[in-house]
């Protein structure tokens, strides 16, 4: 993995901000990450509040390894071992029932918990210098864009954050895949940086990705990964011709220009033309729209890409960054 590596010395820093309560974000391989220590509940409601998250909102408990998730959970099912072994350290988040370790305030005041091993060796570092859980949310305000550098989270959070852990440029660049394991087939509850197919691969049997869940995870809001500006989606072939519309009736229009469509001009106030790779567009999604807020536009005109792969992933926040939002 292309990353940065930090100094040995911001590790034990950071560590030592964790242990005395304090907030530290930090990089995985999906986005940067808010980290209390997952055992304080002090610390924990520290990072509902510096994100503006509801606390019924349940976080990820990031741990050092595998052979650590017995610590954290309890009746973990073979299905959910067979994910673990193949795909942690990695974008995986399993959601299990809760071991004794793990604070209710840390679940949204329920009986399961959502648990990974990321895939960084900042992330690995801390976790091991801490010699502890880490629960992390994406290191933002709640529903806005998720923070994929870490003058990002500067940018956003400020001094609400003890310490910023710098890793470099996020890899995969969208969140983990959360799998519900504590039902008797697994289901896919947030799709993400392990893609529908790797994980039906692995377990021979297809996987439903419903739309609602009786299990709340992060990422369900209505309003999701959202910029400032307003979000429309379209099909594909009608991308230009909504975007050069609404720049005629007086937006500042950012488009997101698929691949295909890259030698086509655009009358609009700024223009993204995205890769053709999925995983080049995961990577840089956020990164593009923060672009377009900080070029001023009011209205991004988007399509979804083919959901499968990455593709999936990428649909899901798309939608959830055009979806209604109460302040609006």
């Amino acid at each position: 993995m292309a990353s940065v590596t930090a100094r040995t010395s911001d590790i034990e820093k950071a560590a030592g901000v964790l242990r005395s309560g304090g907030l530290v974000a930090f990089p995985t391989e999906t986005v940067y990450g808010l980290g209390a220590n997952a055992e304080d509940s002090a610390a924990v409601a520290r990072t509902f509040q510096a994100k503006g998250r509801p606390p019924s909102h349940p976080l990820i408990v990031h741990i050092g390894g595998a052979e650590l998730l017995d610590d954290w959970a309890r009746d973990v099912p073979p299905a959910a071992r067979l994910l673990a072994a193949r795909f942690w350290p990695g974008p995986l988040t399993l959601v299990l029932r809760r071991g004794s370790r793990v604070l209710l305030e840390a679940t949204g005041g329920l009986e399961t918990v959502a648990v990974r091993v990321p895939d960084h060796p900042v992330a690995l570092a801390l976790l091991s210098a801490f010699d502890g859980g880490i629960t992390a949310p994406s290191a933002n305000r709640f529903g806005s864009v998720s923070p994929t550098t870490a003058d990002d989270v500067r940018a956003e959070l400020g001094d609400v954050v003890g310490f910023v852990l710098d890793g470099g440029p996020c890899e995969v660049g969208v969140e983990s895949t959360i799998v519900d394991a504590t039902s008797e087939v697994p289901s896919i509850l947030r799709p993400g940086g392990v893609t529908r197919e790797d994980l039906e691969a692995v377990l021979g049997c297809p996987l439903a990705v419903p739309s609602s869940s009786r299990v709340r995870v992060p990422g369900q809001h209505p309003s999701h990964y959202a910029p400032r500006a307003r979000v429309v989606l379209v099909e594909p072939e009608k991308v230009v011709a909504e975007a050069e519309l609404a720049q005629e009736l007086g937006h500042q229009v950012g488009v997101f220009l698929p691949a295909h469509l890259a030698d086509t001009p655009v009358k609009a106030h700024a223009v993204v033309t995205l890769p053709a790779s999925m995983p080049a567009y995961a990577r840089g999604l956020y990164g593009f729209l923060r672009e377009l807020d900080q070029r001023g536009c009011d209205l991004i005109v988007a399509s979804l890409p083919a959901e499968e792969g990455l593709g999936l992933a990428i649909a899901n926040r798309l939608r959830r960054a055009a979806g209604p939002r109460s302040n609006v």
